[in-house]
Protein backbone atom coordinates (compact mmCIF):
# COMPACT_ATOMS: atom_id res chain seq x y z
CA UNK A 1 0.00 0.00 0.00
CA UNK A 2 1.47 2.93 -1.12
CA UNK A 3 1.86 5.92 1.23
CA UNK A 4 -0.37 9.01 1.41
CA UNK A 5 2.44 11.31 1.37
CA UNK A 6 4.52 12.52 -1.48
CA UNK A 7 6.55 9.40 -1.95
CA UNK A 8 4.12 7.21 -4.07
CA UNK A 9 0.84 9.11 -2.88
CA UNK A 10 -0.67 12.93 -2.70
CA UNK A 11 1.17 15.62 -0.95
CA UNK A 12 -2.02 17.70 1.19
CA UNK A 13 -1.41 21.02 -0.34
CA UNK A 14 -0.93 24.15 2.28
CA UNK A 15 -4.24 25.55 1.47
CA UNK A 16 -7.04 23.17 2.62
CA UNK A 17 -8.90 22.58 5.54
CA UNK A 18 -7.63 21.02 9.01
CA UNK A 19 -10.47 18.78 8.68
CA UNK A 20 -9.00 16.99 5.51
CA UNK A 21 -5.47 17.26 7.47
CA UNK A 22 -6.56 15.50 9.85
CA UNK A 23 -8.15 12.85 7.48
CA UNK A 24 -5.75 12.29 5.80
CA UNK A 25 -2.96 11.77 9.01
CA UNK A 26 -6.09 9.35 10.12
CA UNK A 27 -6.08 7.72 7.30
CA UNK A 28 -1.91 7.30 6.83
CA UNK A 29 -1.55 6.30 10.50
CA UNK A 30 -4.63 3.14 10.15
CA UNK A 31 -3.01 2.31 7.06
CA UNK A 32 -0.02 1.64 8.76
CA UNK A 33 -1.17 -0.08 11.54
CA UNK A 34 -2.89 -2.29 9.32
CA UNK A 35 0.20 -2.77 7.25
CA UNK A 36 1.50 -4.13 11.11
CA UNK A 37 -1.30 -6.46 11.60
CA UNK A 38 -2.72 -4.52 14.77
CA UNK A 39 -6.14 -3.90 15.81
CA UNK A 40 -6.83 -0.77 17.46
CA UNK A 41 -6.82 -1.96 20.95
CA UNK A 42 -3.26 -3.54 20.57
CA UNK A 43 -2.14 -0.35 18.58
CA UNK A 44 -3.59 1.71 21.66
CA UNK A 45 -1.96 -0.10 24.76
CA UNK A 46 1.71 0.07 22.99
CA UNK A 47 1.35 4.41 23.06
CA UNK A 48 -0.89 3.78 26.56
CA UNK A 49 -3.76 5.54 24.39
CA UNK A 50 -7.60 4.49 24.78
CA UNK A 51 -9.17 2.64 22.29
CA UNK A 52 -11.48 5.59 21.34
CA UNK A 53 -8.86 8.23 21.11
CA UNK A 54 -6.80 6.08 18.49
CA UNK A 55 -10.44 5.14 16.91
CA UNK A 56 -10.96 8.77 16.95
CA UNK A 57 -7.66 10.23 15.64
CA UNK A 58 -7.54 7.61 12.90
CA UNK A 59 -11.33 9.13 11.40
CA UNK A 60 -10.19 12.44 11.74
CA UNK A 61 -12.04 13.41 14.66
CA UNK A 62 -9.57 14.62 17.12
CA UNK A 63 -9.41 17.98 17.09
CA UNK A 64 -5.92 18.69 17.95
CA UNK A 65 -3.66 15.65 17.24
CA UNK A 66 -0.86 15.71 19.60
CA UNK A 67 2.70 15.24 17.76
CA UNK A 68 4.40 13.26 20.44
CA UNK A 69 1.45 10.21 20.05
CA UNK A 70 1.48 10.35 15.84
CA UNK A 71 5.61 10.17 16.89
CA UNK A 72 5.18 6.44 19.08
CA UNK A 73 2.48 5.43 16.53
CA UNK A 74 5.02 5.66 14.22
CA UNK A 75 7.21 3.96 15.64
CA UNK A 76 5.45 1.09 16.63
CA UNK A 77 4.58 1.00 12.77
CA UNK A 78 8.48 0.84 12.02
CA UNK A 79 7.83 4.55 9.80
CA UNK A 80 10.99 5.63 8.65
CA UNK A 81 11.97 8.65 9.49
CA UNK A 82 10.98 10.79 6.37
CA UNK A 83 7.57 9.60 6.66
CA UNK A 84 7.43 10.15 10.40
CA UNK A 85 8.43 13.60 9.94
CA UNK A 86 5.97 14.24 7.24
CA UNK A 87 3.38 12.97 9.62
CA UNK A 88 4.35 14.71 12.75
CA UNK A 89 4.13 17.84 10.82
CA UNK A 90 0.39 17.19 9.15
CA UNK A 91 -0.43 16.85 12.89
CA UNK A 92 0.96 20.59 13.97
CA UNK A 93 -0.26 21.70 10.79
CA UNK A 94 -4.07 20.28 11.49
CA UNK A 95 -3.29 21.66 15.13
CA UNK A 96 -2.30 25.06 14.42
CA UNK A 97 -5.46 25.58 11.82
CA UNK A 98 -7.84 24.41 14.14
CA UNK A 99 -10.85 26.50 13.32
CA UNK A 100 -10.10 28.02 9.75
CA UNK A 101 -12.77 25.55 8.73
CA UNK A 102 -15.87 26.70 10.66
CA UNK A 103 -15.92 23.73 12.73
CA UNK A 104 -15.53 25.94 15.70
CA UNK A 105 -18.05 28.06 15.09
CA UNK A 106 -20.78 25.39 15.75
CA UNK A 107 -19.86 25.66 19.71
CA UNK A 108 -20.58 21.77 20.27
CA UNK A 109 -23.91 22.26 19.34
CA UNK A 110 -23.11 19.42 17.16
CA UNK A 111 -22.02 15.75 16.59
CA UNK A 112 -18.53 15.22 15.75
CA UNK A 113 -19.77 13.37 12.67
CA UNK A 114 -21.33 16.26 11.74
CA UNK A 115 -18.90 19.06 12.32
CA UNK A 116 -16.31 16.90 10.61
CA UNK A 117 -18.72 17.38 7.53
CA UNK A 118 -19.23 20.90 8.09
CA UNK A 119 -15.41 20.91 7.57
CA UNK A 120 -15.10 18.51 4.76
CA UNK A 121 -18.27 20.62 2.96
CA UNK A 122 -16.01 23.94 3.13
CA UNK A 123 -12.78 22.27 1.34
CA UNK A 124 -14.60 20.08 -1.53
CA UNK A 125 -14.73 21.67 -4.52
CA UNK A 126 -17.69 19.51 -6.10
CA UNK A 127 -20.74 18.34 -4.01
CA UNK A 128 -23.46 16.08 -5.49
CA UNK A 129 -26.43 15.32 -3.60
CA UNK A 130 -29.95 13.55 -3.93
CA UNK A 131 -33.08 15.48 -1.32
CA UNK A 132 -36.11 15.18 -0.86
CA UNK A 133 -35.74 18.31 1.35
CA UNK A 134 -34.47 21.84 0.29
CA UNK A 135 -30.90 21.14 1.81
CA UNK A 136 -29.61 23.24 4.13
CA UNK A 137 -27.00 25.05 2.05
CA UNK A 138 -30.14 26.37 -0.18
CA UNK A 139 -32.86 27.20 2.47
CA UNK A 140 -33.89 30.41 3.49
CA UNK A 141 -34.00 31.42 6.67
CA UNK A 142 -37.74 31.32 7.09
CA UNK A 143 -37.48 27.50 5.73
CA UNK A 144 -34.74 26.56 8.12
CA UNK A 145 -36.24 28.09 11.00
CA UNK A 146 -39.43 26.07 10.55
CA UNK A 147 -37.69 23.05 10.03
CA UNK A 148 -35.34 23.39 12.45
CA UNK A 149 -38.18 24.29 15.19
CA UNK A 150 -40.08 21.22 14.06
CA UNK A 151 -37.20 18.78 14.98
CA UNK A 152 -36.27 20.74 17.58
CA UNK A 153 -39.64 20.61 19.30
CA UNK A 154 -38.89 21.05 22.59
CA UNK A 155 -35.97 23.85 21.93
CA UNK A 156 -35.67 26.87 23.16
CA UNK A 157 -36.16 30.03 20.84
CA UNK A 158 -31.99 30.62 21.04
CA UNK A 159 -31.53 27.69 20.35
CA UNK A 160 -33.12 27.17 17.33
CA UNK A 161 -32.19 30.96 16.20
CA UNK A 162 -28.61 30.01 16.62
CA UNK A 163 -28.70 26.71 14.35
CA UNK A 164 -30.88 28.75 11.30
CA UNK A 165 -27.69 31.42 11.58
CA UNK A 166 -25.04 28.39 11.61
CA UNK A 167 -26.99 27.13 8.73
CA UNK A 168 -27.30 30.17 6.82
CA UNK A 169 -23.22 30.87 7.41
CA UNK A 170 -22.79 27.59 5.77
CA UNK A 171 -23.97 28.98 2.63
CA UNK A 172 -21.44 31.23 1.62
CA UNK A 173 -19.09 28.25 -0.33
CA UNK A 174 -21.99 28.73 -2.86
CA UNK A 175 -21.91 32.56 -3.31
CA UNK A 176 -18.41 33.20 -2.11
CA UNK A 177 -16.19 34.77 -5.01
CA UNK A 178 -13.23 32.68 -4.38
CA UNK A 179 -13.51 29.40 -5.58
CA UNK A 180 -17.42 28.37 -4.85
CA UNK A 181 -18.39 25.14 -4.66
CA UNK A 182 -20.08 23.37 -7.57
CA UNK A 183 -23.09 22.27 -6.48
CA UNK A 184 -25.32 19.60 -8.46
CA UNK A 185 -28.30 19.13 -6.74
CA UNK A 186 -30.94 16.64 -8.05
CA UNK A 187 -34.34 17.43 -5.24
CA UNK A 188 -37.44 15.17 -5.36
CA UNK A 189 -40.36 16.75 -6.34
CA UNK A 190 -42.08 15.90 -3.09
CA UNK A 191 -39.65 18.98 -1.58
CA UNK A 192 -42.18 21.32 -3.50
CA UNK A 193 -45.35 20.16 -2.56
CA UNK A 194 -44.25 19.08 1.70
CA UNK A 195 -44.92 22.57 3.58
CA UNK A 196 -42.60 23.59 5.84
CA UNK A 197 -44.05 26.49 7.44
CA UNK A 198 -46.63 28.13 5.36
CA UNK A 199 -47.27 29.18 1.85
CA UNK A 200 -45.18 32.29 2.50
CA UNK A 201 -42.81 30.40 3.49
CA UNK A 202 -42.71 28.48 0.59
CA UNK A 203 -43.53 30.77 -1.68
CA UNK A 204 -40.34 32.44 -0.83
CA UNK A 205 -38.25 29.01 -0.45
CA UNK A 206 -39.32 27.91 -4.09
CA UNK A 207 -38.58 31.83 -5.85
CA UNK A 208 -35.00 31.49 -4.06
CA UNK A 209 -34.66 27.98 -5.40
CA UNK A 210 -35.53 29.37 -9.09
CA UNK A 211 -32.87 32.22 -8.76
CA UNK A 212 -29.63 30.19 -7.32
CA UNK A 213 -30.56 27.43 -10.10
CA UNK A 214 -29.18 30.43 -12.16
CA UNK A 215 -25.88 30.27 -10.78
CA UNK A 216 -23.19 29.05 -13.21
CA UNK A 217 -21.70 26.75 -10.01
CA UNK A 218 -25.09 25.24 -9.38
CA UNK A 219 -26.86 22.74 -11.12
CA UNK A 220 -30.53 22.43 -9.61
CA UNK A 221 -33.03 19.51 -10.69
CA UNK A 222 -36.11 18.53 -9.86
CA UNK A 223 -36.92 14.57 -10.42
CA UNK A 224 -40.70 14.64 -11.14
CA UNK A 225 -43.08 12.43 -9.57
CA UNK A 226 -44.02 11.47 -12.61
CA UNK A 227 -40.39 9.64 -13.59
CA UNK A 228 -41.20 7.25 -10.86
CA UNK A 229 -38.72 5.19 -9.24
CA UNK A 230 -34.96 4.59 -9.41
CA UNK A 231 -32.35 3.18 -8.12
CA UNK A 232 -31.29 6.15 -6.89
CA UNK A 233 -34.16 7.06 -4.51
CA UNK A 234 -35.06 3.63 -2.95
CA UNK A 235 -31.76 4.38 -0.71
CA UNK A 236 -32.99 8.26 0.59
CA UNK A 237 -31.16 11.55 0.49
CA UNK A 238 -26.90 11.24 0.19
CA UNK A 239 -24.28 13.69 -0.58
CA UNK A 240 -21.08 12.70 -2.76
CA UNK A 241 -17.93 14.90 -1.73
CA UNK A 242 -15.41 15.59 -4.54
CA UNK A 243 -12.05 17.51 -2.79
CA UNK A 244 -10.77 18.21 -6.27
CA UNK A 245 -6.92 17.36 -7.86
CA UNK A 246 -3.64 19.03 -6.96
CA UNK A 247 -1.14 20.26 -9.20
CA UNK A 248 -0.04 17.40 -10.48
CA UNK A 249 -3.33 15.91 -10.79
CA UNK A 250 -3.80 13.83 -8.45
CA UNK A 251 -6.99 13.77 -5.53
CA UNK A 252 -6.36 15.96 -3.01
CA UNK A 253 -8.63 13.38 -1.13
CA UNK A 254 -10.82 10.55 -1.90
CA UNK A 255 -13.93 11.35 -2.59
CA UNK A 256 -16.88 10.40 0.12
CA UNK A 257 -20.16 9.81 0.80
CA UNK A 258 -22.31 11.77 3.73
CA UNK A 259 -25.93 9.75 4.53
CA UNK A 260 -27.34 12.37 7.61
CA UNK A 261 -28.60 9.82 9.96
CA UNK A 262 -31.25 12.26 11.36
CA UNK A 263 -31.72 11.05 14.87
CA UNK A 264 -29.41 8.42 14.58
CA UNK A 265 -25.61 8.48 13.93
CA UNK A 266 -24.52 9.92 10.56
CA UNK A 267 -22.43 7.83 8.04
CA UNK A 268 -19.08 8.67 6.13
CA UNK A 269 -18.26 5.98 2.95
CA UNK A 270 -15.07 6.48 1.37
CA UNK A 271 -14.58 2.82 -0.21
CA UNK A 272 -14.36 3.78 -3.87
CA UNK A 273 -16.84 0.70 -5.09
CA UNK A 274 -19.06 2.43 -2.67
CA UNK A 275 -18.40 5.88 -3.45
CA UNK A 276 -18.55 4.31 -6.90
CA UNK A 277 -22.24 2.53 -6.83
CA UNK A 278 -23.65 6.16 -5.16
CA UNK A 279 -22.43 8.33 -8.04
CA UNK A 280 -24.03 5.58 -10.59
CA UNK A 281 -27.42 5.80 -8.09
CA UNK A 282 -26.94 9.83 -8.89
CA UNK A 283 -26.38 9.20 -12.31
CA UNK A 284 -29.50 7.32 -12.52
CA UNK A 285 -31.80 9.78 -11.12
CA UNK A 286 -30.54 12.66 -13.10
CA UNK A 287 -31.20 10.71 -16.44
CA UNK A 288 -35.34 11.05 -15.74
CA UNK A 289 -34.46 14.57 -14.03
CA UNK A 290 -36.00 17.53 -15.62
CA UNK A 291 -33.14 19.77 -16.85
CA UNK A 292 -32.66 23.40 -14.97
CA UNK A 293 -34.97 25.43 -17.37
CA UNK A 294 -37.54 22.86 -16.90
CA UNK A 295 -36.79 22.76 -13.15
CA UNK A 296 -36.83 26.61 -12.51
CA UNK A 297 -40.19 26.54 -14.32
CA UNK A 298 -41.71 24.24 -12.49
CA UNK A 299 -40.89 25.77 -9.32
CA UNK A 300 -42.28 29.13 -10.16
CA UNK A 301 -45.36 27.61 -11.33
CA UNK A 302 -46.07 26.07 -7.71
CA UNK A 303 -44.79 28.96 -5.82
CA UNK A 304 -47.78 30.69 -8.13
CA UNK A 305 -50.26 27.97 -8.47
CA UNK A 306 -49.87 26.62 -4.87
CA UNK A 307 -48.84 29.40 -2.47
CA UNK A 308 -50.02 32.06 -4.22
CA UNK A 309 -46.94 33.81 -5.99
CA UNK A 310 -47.51 37.49 -5.74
Amino acid sequence: MSSVFSRGGTQMPHDVSPTLLRRQLGRFLRDKRERQGLTIQEAAKEVQLSYNALQRLESGRTVNPRKQDVRELCMVYEVDAEETAQAVDLAARAAAANGEDGVTALGGMFSDAFNMYVGMERSARCLTSYEVQVPGLLQTADYARALIGAFLHDGTDEEIERRVQIRLRRQVIVTRKARPVNLGILLDESALHRVVGDARVMRTQLGQLAEVGKRDNVSLRIHPHSAGFTRGILHGSFVILDFGTDGKGNPVEPPVVYLDGGMSSDLYMDKPELVQRYTEMADDIRRTALDEKYTRDLLRQVAKEKYGDR
